[in-house]
């Protein structure tokens, strides 16, 4: 296979002659509008080619959409914008026409081998699933070790919870098969540009996920499909001689002259040591007890900044209404986002984060006594809510540039709501036209609420520090005025989010990944390298190319 611009396709797309390619043309910028039924997309962009490129029906031989995404500036006049990949013969012919470009190919990223002893990866969300996998395509037989459970009894736990409030403290939200993003929108957006994320889409699309993620603007999975793709890349790992233990936790790094020489693991309180010369730290941002081990060990971690907040709901037509307009009931658009920020005159910032259209705020609690909200979508994102964390600028200085104090101000925030929502994990709510008039909230109103077990109409004040709540009202006024209705007086504000992003960063050397500790790799989002399911997964890659070079 070749990677063409960023996309992977199979040789058999590309002619060759003499030794020479015959490169594909990219048409860019293809413009449709939405007044057709989805069935019929690829005969009409196969008109839109024949016209662009003035040739008639049957000059081209194949095409691929390359890119898809939505201009809705216009809210009445909304847009498909497509990029397609397009193989004709003499292709060169049409590179003069507007929006046409030869495609050239990139040569495939090729790793070094190794002799090194088998490494142990400590979390099995997207980060240490990558570094895992690429590790087994090169006969390393790593070892994955995750606290929690396997993906289908995951699911079960957490839905307990979720029903009944029962929690488990290693098996939730935050920890187990697939991370913390097991149990969210599945958002694959990155702000990252990196020839590792075709590797990263053509696995997720292999192991389960629609074709459509290699090519949309804003591709997403869906937390349903996503558990059939976390257990299908598991699955390959071990076929390529990796191994994946569950509910086993790393208690202790064994270290001596600042090198890894091993782990210690329990199981059901068996104890086990592992001797590894590699060992990838692929912790999730809520990995508290292994942040305290790692200051213990000697690691080196700095304080980073981070956001807390509460999750927003409001109705997914409404939303629909304000970013589509008259074009809202296309079926070619599905459920819209969006995407808000304010800068504030303290300075601070407050942004949307993680918006889920169509979709459920779930309990994310990972301690007793927590109570921690969070963003879910299936993969139809046909809920009858919008949700979005509304979250304000954390930095060092909110506590006392502590490396750990990032964890102790979480904590509190979520110990406090856990109280205010009633000690049973309920989620203490306001209204938004209630909370920006310093009103507790008594009842609700015509939008219901999606969070479970349940949820307790209160005075958020109580359970947030002042500095948060003047920042939210100021940044929630300011959002309304970029989308109107955002401070629609029943729309629902669930306290508390407090999980965006890891409070600390594990430092490594940029050029081999390593933490002070040889041997050690902080990798993902939980070691403060990635913001999500794609970037995390492309810096799992390049932990495990450091360990195949070191």
């Amino acid at each position: 296979e070749l990677i063409v611009k960023g996309i992977q396709y199979p040789s058999k797309l590309l002619k060759f002659r003499s030794r020479m390619v015959f490169y594909m043309l990219r048409i860019s910028n293809i413009k449709l509008n939405v007044d057709f039924e989805p069935s019929q997309e690829l005969a009409i962009l196969e008109k839109k080619i024949e016209k662009i490129l003035k040739v008639k029906k049957g000059i081209i031989k194949s095409f691929r959409i390359s890119r898809k995404s939505i201009d809705a500036r216009e809210k009445n006049n909304v847009q498909l914008v497509y990029s397609v990949d397009v193989e004709v013969n003499n292709e060169s012919l049409y590179s003069h026409i507007k929006n046409v470009a030869v495609v050239k190919p990139m040569e495939k990223v090729i790793h070094k081998t190794t002799t090194i002893s088998r490494p142990i990866i400590v979390g099995s969300g997207p980060a240490g699933l990558f570094c895992a996998l690429v590790l087994a395509e090169h006969g390393l037989n790593p070892i994955v070790v995750e606290q929690g459970l396997d993906a289908d009894r995951r699911k079960a736990a957490v839905e307990n919870f979720w029903k009944n409030g029962i929690l488990d403290t290693n098996t939730n939200v935050q920890f187990g098969e697939g991370g913390a993003g097991t149990f969210s929108d599945g958002k694959l957006t990155t702000g990252i540009k990196n020839l590792r994320i075709p590797k990263v889409l053509k696995e997720f699309i292999e192991a389960g996920a629609p074709g459509e993620i290699a090519y949309l603007a804003k591709p997403h999975i869906g937390t349903d499909i996503l558990i059939t793709v976390v257990k299908n890349i598991r699955k390959k790992i071990e076929q390529l001689g990796g191994e994946v233990r569950f509910e086993t936790k790393m208690k202790e790094l064994i270290i001596e002259n600042s090198t890894v020489r091993g782990v210690v693991l329990e199981k059901h309180g068996i104890i086990e040591t592992v001797e590894t010369d590699a060992v990838v730290l692929a912790i999730g941002h809520s990995a508290r007890e292994t942040f305290y081990m790692l200051k213990d060990a000697g690691v080196e971690m700095i304080p980073k900044p981070f956001a807390v907040g509460v999750r927003v709901e409001h109705s997914q037509k409404d939303i629909d209404l304000q970013q589509f307009g008259s074009c809202a009931c296309s079926p070619l658009l599905g459920a819209a986002e969006y995407k808000l920020n304010a800068h504030l005159a303290n300075r601070r910032g407050v942004y949307t984060f993680c918006m889920c259209p169509g979709g459920y705020v779930v309990a994310a609690a990972s301690e007793k006594n927590s109570v921690v909200t969070n963003g879910m979508s299936y993969s139809t994102r046909s809920g009858d809510n919008a949700n979005s964390a509304v979250l304000v600028s954390i930095t060092p200085n909110d506590y006392n540039n502590d490396i750990l104090g990032a964890i102790e101000f979480q904590r509190r925030l979520e110990r406090k709501a856990f109280e205010v929502g009633g000690s049973n994990y309920f989620a203490p709510v306001q209204l938004v036209g209630d909370f920006l008039e310093d009103r507790p909230s008594k009842q609700l109103g015509d939008i219901v609420p999606t969070y479970t077990p349940g949820v307790t109409p209160t005075d958020l004040r109580e359970c947030l520090d002042d500095f948060i709540v003047d920042s939210l009202k100021e940044g929630i006024r300011a959002m309304d005025r970029k989308l109107n209705g955002f401070m629609r007086h029943d729309a629902v504000l669930s306290a508390v989010e407090s999980r965006s992003s890891s409070p600390v960063t594990i430092k490594r050397n940029p050029i081999t990944f390593e933490s002070n500790i040889k041997g050690l790799y902080p990798c993902g989002e939980g070691a403060g390298y990635a913001g999500g399911i794609t970037s995390s997964g492309v810096d799992g890659i390049k932990c495990a190319e450091a360990i195949l070079t070191n």
